[in-house]
């Protein structure tokens, strides 16, 4: 008979069965940071193996419900605190301000519409004159910029969160019988939201000035303004406004009676876009992406309406009634906005952490001794 070997004195064995429930349990502590894990990971498996029960497989379902929650919790506290980082309070400080200097320039662009009005129409096409709610968006996002940009943003985030509260309560109803309405000012509505977290974000009073600086905190104010203002100039000076000649010049919307007058626009709308765009390219390259990533939502959003609700906004206009969206397309374009977003953070945090990565070694390179 074969001698049986026995254990060396302080020398413990390892049973298949332990194996196992170790393996298990490190799949379920990888749902923490793994900050927290190179800390604690170590102790907190050898609680869970001493609290196991002898020949125990699988953590029971209260470890694991325990375990996922923790380690959820733990991620998000740690992605708030990313939020804090004073790239991301300036960033909302900007862009709080410069979204709600485009709402105010939409807002008084829709505003006009309606106050100059195209007397060759028949009055059934002609649209309705402006009513309290119309002269409320201008004034209310009017002073949401003006409130911002004096430090009030307490102030600035109460009157924000009411606009996007105005759009739930007067437009969100329609989602069912004027479904095309509210697709179309989906983008507004996201702007909102976007403005009313922004200034919600702490951050010091008057951030937005300070880093913007007076110059082009006026270039930026009167990007916006000039838009409205050339959109609207264009439609009252359009051939076809008043019951012109049918020959004209048109490109996405604008029309002109000859291509010259079309030139002239398009550079207006050009020097528009640099005066948003040059200041904002003027600040740290860590709150530009930032501010990127907080305005990607509006972008997706646009393209997901113009590309993968095309034809059904064709069938509704074509077809005379309301076709209406199924509860999958609507989930969609409720989804693009928050996952693009996230997906933006994650890429800037990427990027930033291969930044500091590379700088690190770079100072160890300096530092090595040579020779």
């Amino acid at each position: 008979m074969s001698a049986r070997s026995e254990p060396e004195p302080g020398v413990s064995v390892t049973s298949g069965s332990d194996v196992d429930l170790e393996r298990r349990y490190r799949r379920l502590l990888a749902v923490h940071p793994w900050a927290h894990r190179r800390v604690y990971e170590e102790e907190m498996l050898a609680v869970l193996m001493a609290d196991a029960r002898p020949g125990q497989t699988r953590p029971g379902l209260r470890d694991t419900v325990d375990l996922v929650v923790a380690g959820l919790r733990a991620r998000l506290r740690v992605g708030a605190r990313g939020f804090t980082e004073p790239a991301w309070s300036d960033a909302a400080a900007v862009t709080g301000l410069l979204v709600a200097l485009a709402l105010t320039a939409v807002a008084g662009k829709n505003l006009l519409d309606q106050v100059v009005v195209d007397a060759s129409l028949p009055p059934p096409l002609r649209p309705a004159a402006p009513d309290v709610v119309d002269w409320l968006r201008v004034l209310g996002w009017a002073a949401v910029a003006v409130t911002a940009a004096v430090g009030l943003r307490r102030v600035a985030a109460v009157l924000a969160w009411g606009g996007v509260a105005g759009w739930l309560v007067l437009v969100g109803p329609g989602v069912v019988d004027q479904p095309g309405y509210v697709v179309d000012t989906l983008p507004q509505f996201t702007l909102a939201v976007i403005a009313a977290a922004a200034l919600t974000v702490p951050a010091p009073p008057r951030r937005a000035v300070g880093l913007l600086g007076p110059r082009r905190l006026a270039a930026v104010v009167s990007g916006p303004a000039l838009v409205a203002g050339l959109l609207e100039l264009n439609r009252a000076t359009s051939p076809l406004f008043g019951g012109g000649p049918a020959s004209y010049q048109s490109f996405y919307g604008l029309t002109a009676g000859s291509e010259p007058v079309m030139w002239l626009y398009l550079a207006g709308l050009a020097v528009a876009a640099l005066a948003v765009c040059v200041p904002v390219a003027g600040l740290a390259p860590a709150v530009r992406r930032r501010i990127l990533v907080v305005l990607a939502p509006v972008a997706a959003l646009v393209l997901v309406i113009d590309e993968a609700l095309a034809g059904w906004a064709t069938s509704t206009v074509h077809m005379g009634h309301v076709v209406p969206l199924v509860p999958a397309q609507w989930a969609m374009l409720a989804l693009v906005p928050p996952v693009t977003f996230l997906a933006g953070v994650l890429l800037v945090r990427r990027r930033e952490e291969r930044q500091r990565m590379v700088a690190l070694g770079r100072a160890a390179d300096r530092e090595r001794p040579t020779g």
